[in-house]
């Protein structure tokens, strides 16, 4: 399955672009969506999801024009885990994934099999009894995760699905998603970096609704090749003005000194040596530059 966005623009009120013209291509397997709080990140997957039309431009799935004629057929494809989920409170675990799992018109025998099968593969198999008001913030995005994958969508689509959890769960989540995507399309948005890095091999990134790259990772860590820089300095007054001039990706304090790594597309004007770029510099320089 791919999704095609063609010259999709959403504007809200003062004429305020959300995403403005942009197209690209979604193939199957995992596609990153990368961009700060505030890209269009969002309302794009609102989009994708069926949940806000556009203003100009058209999205297909394959064949499949987003129509509301088409909603019916197009949602039944879909599975989708939003920033912001409501769930039922006073509910357990498993009985608020029953619910949705039967409210999706999955068989009740099937659906206790996925249940049981997403519960292990998240870490939630020892929670599955507390009811959802008494969950963490990281434990209710995996059930929220859980309910995007119980109907086995075609298309799932993920906003921050590791907001909240900690390194060992962050991991188990990415490659629950890389596995699930086998044969599939998972969009998987977020502004976690090194998420992406270990999870995708092509992306988008956004910036103020505007798409600034889109294609393969490494692509991106091409354009962004030379442009890294580790500059060592002692004095206080190269700090300032290496934060004042440069992009300063990361500074780590040493026994004799700081160490500063900089992207910008010349060489700065203090002592440094060429850095081996990651996903993180390179996002960094084509949101800049």
């Amino acid at each position: 399955m791919s999704i095609q966005i063609e010259n999709v623009t959403v504007a809200f009120q003062k004429g305020v672009k959300a995403l403005d013209d942009i197209s690209f291509t979604i193939p199957s397997g995992v596609y990153g969506l990368l961009g700060e709080n505030g890209a269009g990140k969002t309302t794009l997957m609102r989009v994708l999801a069926t949940l806000l039309g556009p203003d100009s431009g058209e999205v297909r799935m394959n064949d499949l024009l987003y129509r509301e004629r088409n909603y019916p057929s197009i949602q039944k494809k879909i599975g989708y885990l939003p920033q912001e989920l409501s769930l039922y409170p006073n509910l357990t675990v498993r009985e608020c994934l029953e619910y949705l799992g039967a409210m999706s018109g999955i068989a009740e025998g099937e659906c206790r099999k996925r249940i049981d099968y997403y519960l292990e593969k998240t870490s939630l198999e020892e929670h599955q009894k507390k009811k959802m008001k008494q969950l963490s913030g990281g434990m209710k995005r995996r059930v929220g995760l859980v309910q995007a994958l119980l109907n086995e969508p075609e298309f799932l689509i993920v906003d921050e699905p590791t907001t909240g959890l900690d390194p060992e769960e962050r991991i188990r989540i990415r490659n629950l998603l890389v596995e699930f995507a086998v044969g599939r399309t998972v969009l998987f948005s977020t502004h976690v970096v090194e998420d992406l890095a270990a999870a995708c091999s092509q992306l988008s990134v956004l910036k103020k609704g505007k798409m600034l790259y889109s294609g393969s990772v490494s692509e991106l860590l091409k354009l962004a090749d030379g442009h890294a820089w580790i500059c060592k300095t002692e004095e206080e007054q190269q700090v300032r003005l290496l934060e004042q001039k440069y992009h300063v990706s990361s500074k780590q304090i040493l026994e004799d000194g700081m160490t500063i790594r900089v992207i910008s597309p010349v060489k700065p004007e203090v002592p440094c040596s060429p850095a081996k770029v990651t996903l993180e510099d390179a996002y960094i320089y084509v949101s800049n530059f």
